[in-house]
């Protein structure tokens, strides 16, 4: 029962020591903000600047009205 628990708490504390190695990699070398920046950044231009959007300087400005804001 003793080696159990002991083989047990090794692979917990070698499983706890390589994912802190892993996260200490990813955040030295910035790899997140890496993937941000090639990955992520380039699908979300190209899908927002596809976008349809209204027109500001078309729709008319009156004092007594508001205009609805369709998109």
């Amino acid at each position: 029962m003793k080696k159990c628990i002991c083989k047990l708490i090794r692979k917990l504390l070698g499983i706890f020591i390589l994912a802190n190695i892993v996260i200490f990699v990813i955040f030295f070398f910035d790899l997140d903000g890496k993937l941000l920046y090639n990955v992520v950044e380039p699908f979300m231009k190209k899908h927002f600047d596809n976008m349809e959007r209204r027109d500001v300087l078309q729709t008319p400005y009156d004092m007594d009205k508001f205009p609805k804001y369709k998109y």
